[in-house]
């Protein structure tokens, strides 16, 4: 006799078990999107909705990995925060509980590296 003892997903106030964005998040993250298009930085995005997170992922090609991954993973609201922008190797650039604050990331003047 086998047992599943893979975690489920738990429903979500619409009754299924995937996580997604709310329009008002939705929102926001294409704001910041739209804005970095005009300037000629990001071309495509694609949106994922599993079980445990929602990413926004960004990308300069639509032939390419992600520039960016924005997670919204609920299960980490309490500890280190529901939200994060991760960089192509995995690399966490910020964390927090509030989207807004996340996005504040894209805000900053970009540098260049002088060598």
């Amino acid at each position: 006799m086998a047992f599943d003892s893979a975690p489920h997903p738990r429903p979500n106030r619409h009754g299924t078990g995937v996580v997604f964005f709310d329009r008002r998040e939705l929102s926001q993250i294409l704001t910041v999107y739209g804005r970095m298009v005009a300037a000629g930085h990001w071309r495509d995005y694609a949106l994922d909705a599993l079980g445990d997170a929602a990413v926004f992922s960004i990308f300069r090609r639509a032939s390419e990995h992600p520039l960016y991954r924005i997670e919204k993973r609920p299960a980490l609201a309490r500890r280190q925060g529901a939200w994060a922008i991760t960089a192509h190797g995995g690399l966490v650039l910020k964390r927090g509980r509030e989207l807004s604050q996340v996005l504040k990331l894209f805000d900053r003047a970009r540098f260049a590296v002088v060598g």
